[in-house]
C-alpha cells in the first residue's frame, strides 16, 4: 500500500514539473493548462488500465492478464502470480480426479455415487456389469429406473442404511450381490456392490458338508447303539451274539474308514504344494493300484492293465497314489460281478494319462458334474451297501488338482464309464526304471 501511494505521489510530481517550467515561461496559465493537460492524461491512463483490469476480469482467460507500469504494474504481477498459483492447483486438481477415478474404476466391487435424489453422479466398469447401467448415458437417471429388483427398491425407499441388503441377477451369471449404501457429504450417497456368490456358495458347501457328515456318522452309530442295547439287554445265543458283533464291526469300520477319508481331505487342503523334483515310479505305483483292485475284486471282475510311455510324474507319490487307488476302488464298487476294468497309463513328454474304464451301470448326465463334491451319491443306498463313503472322489480331485491336472468324466447308462486323470507335460519326467508292466 505503501508502495502505491508513493508511485502516485511521484507521478503528480512529474507533472508538476512541466508546469512548473511552462509558468516560468509563458506565464500562470500556461502552467496551469500543462498541469491540467498531463492530470487528464493521468487520468486517461488509470481509466485504461481499470477498463483492462475490469474486461480481464469478467472473462479471466488463462495467460491473458494484462501488462502496465507504474501503479498497475503491482497490481498485475500479483494478478500473475495468483494465476499461476491457480493454474498449479488446477493441474493438482485434475490429476487427483483422475487418479481417484481411475482407484474407482480399480476397485473389485460395483461403485456408484448418487446425489440427493438418488441419482446417478458416476459409477466404475463393475457397477455397469453388475447392474446393467452405462456411465455415460445413464448419468443423471434415478437409479431406481435402472435397477427394479423389488428387493432393492425397497431398500432404497427405506432410507436405513445400517445393513447390505442381497439381490439375486441374472445378468451375464447368476450372481448374488451385496449392496450397501452409503451416506457422505451432506446429501450424497456411496452404493457398493459386492459379488459375494462365490462366499455364498462356500457357505451352502459348509452347511451341507455338516449336514452330511452327520448323516453319514449317525447312521453307523444307531446301528450300532441298537445292537449294544440288544446285546446287553437279551440272552443271546453265541452265533447271534457273534452275528450281532460282526455287525457292529461293520458299522465301526464304515465310521473309521469316513474319518480316514476326511483327514486325508483336510491334509490335502492344508498341506504344502507337492514338490517337483521329487519322482513317483509310476511302474510300482501301477502295479500296485492293480493288486488293490484284484483283492478288493477277489476274482468278480476281469481287470487288466494297459501301460505305455516309460515316463514317471514329478509331485507326491502318497497323494498321486491314492488319486488313482480310489478312480479303481469306485470301478470295482460299481462294477457288477462278471465285468471288465481296464486301467490305461499313457505317457509321452507331452504328458500323461491314467484312464480307468468299466462295464458298469453308468451314470446320467445330470449326475456327472456333482460327481466329486463330497458324499454325494448317484443312488445313496448302493454307495452304502458297496462300502463306499461319498468321499473317494473328492479326494481324486483334490489330489489331482495339487498336481495341476484334471479329472475327465465319460459315462453312459447301461454302457459304463471312465474315469481319466490328466497330468500336463511340466510333471512328467523320463523313468528312470526300465519298462515292463505287464497288461
Amino acid at each position: 500500500m505503501n508502495s502505491v501511494l508513493v508511485k502516485t505521489l511521484t507521478a503528480a510530481a512529474w507533472l508538476a514539473v512541466p508546469a512548473l517550467i511552462g509558468r516560468l515561461s509563458f506565464g500562470a496559465d500556461a502552467g496551469w493548462a500543462i498541469f491540467a493537460t498531463g492530470l487528464l492524461l493521468l487520468l486517461g491512463y488509470q481509466a485504461r488500465n481499470l477498463r483492462r483490469l475490469l474486461d480481464w476480469l469478467g472473462r479471466p482467460e488463462p495467460g491473458e492478464v494484462p501488462e502496465a507500469s507504474g501503479v498497475w504494474d503491482d497490481a498485475f504481477a500479483l494478478l500473475h502470480r495468483r494465476e499461476r498459483y491457480l493454474v498449479h492447483e488446477r493441474q493438482l486438481l485434475a490429476r487427483l480426479v483422475v487418479r481417484y477415478s481411475q482407484a474407482g474404476r480399480a476397485l473389485p466391487d460395483g461403485v456408484v455415487i448418487l446425489d440427493g435424489d438418488d441419482r446417478i453422479v458416476w459409477c466404475n466398469g463393475k457397477a455397469e456389469a453388475r447392474f446393467g447401467i452405462d456411465g455415460r448415458t445413464d448419468v443423471g437417471q434415478p437409479i431406481a429406473n435402472l435397477v427394479r429388483q423389488p428387493e432393492f427398491v425397497k431398500y432404497l425407499a427405506a432410507r436405513d442404511y445400517a445393513g447390505p441388503a442381497q439381490l439375486k441377477t441374472s445378468r451375464g451369471a447368476d450372481l448374488t450381490l451385496s449392496v450397501q449404501i452409503i451416506p457422505f457429504d451432506d446429501d450424497q450417497k456411496l452404493l457398493l456392490a459386492r459379488d459375494i456368490t462365490q462366499a455364498e456358495r462356500l457357505e451352502t458347501m459348509r452347511r451341507d458338508f455338516v449336514a452330511n457328515v452327520s448323516h453319514e456318522l449317525r447312521t453307523p452309530l444307531t446301528v450300532l447303539v441298537g445292537f449294544l442295547e440288544t446285546v446287553r439287554e437279551l440272552k443271546l445265543d453265541p452265533d447271534r451274539a457273534r452275528n450281532y458283533m460282526g455287525m457292529m464291526a461293520d458299522q465301526a469300520s464304515r465310521m473309521q474308514r469316513i474319518i480316514e477319508d476326511l483327514l486325508t481331505l483336510s491334509s490335502l487342503e492344508s498341506a504344502p504344494q507337492p514338490p517337483w523334483d521329487r519322482q513317483v515310479p509310476m511302474q510300482a505305483v501301477l502295479a500296485g493300484v492293480r493288486a488293490d483292485a484284484e483283492a478288493l475284486s477277489g476274482g468278480r471282475h476281469r481287470i487288466s492293465l494297459d501301460a505305455q510311455g516309460d515316463w514317471d510324474l514329478l509331485g507326491a507319490e502318497s497323494e498321486i497314489a491314492s488319486a488313482l487307488r480310489n478312480l479303481v476302488t469306485n470301478a470295482v464298487r460299481y462294477t457288477p460281478a462278471g465285468g471288465d476294468i481296464r486301467l490305461i497309463w499313457r505317457a509321452s513328454e507331452a504328458g500323461a494319462s491314467f484312464a480307468v474304464e468299466d462295464s458298469g451301470v453308468g451314470i446320467a448326465p445330470e449326475h456327472i458334474p456333482r460327481l466329486t463334491e463330497r458324499f454325494y451319491r448317484v443312488d445313496s443306498g448302493r454307495s452304502r451297501d458297496s462300502g463306499g463313503t461319498g468321499l473317494g472322489l473328492a479326494i481324486v480331485k483334490h489330489a489331482l488338482l495339487r498336481h495341476q491336472a484334471n479329472l475327465h468324466i465319460e459315462s453312459e447308462p447301461g454302457k459304463g464309464s471312465r474315469f481319466t486323470a490328466q497330468f500336463p507335460a511340466r510333471r512328467v519326467a523320463a523313468s528312470q526304471q526300465s519298462s515292463g508292466v505287464a497288461a
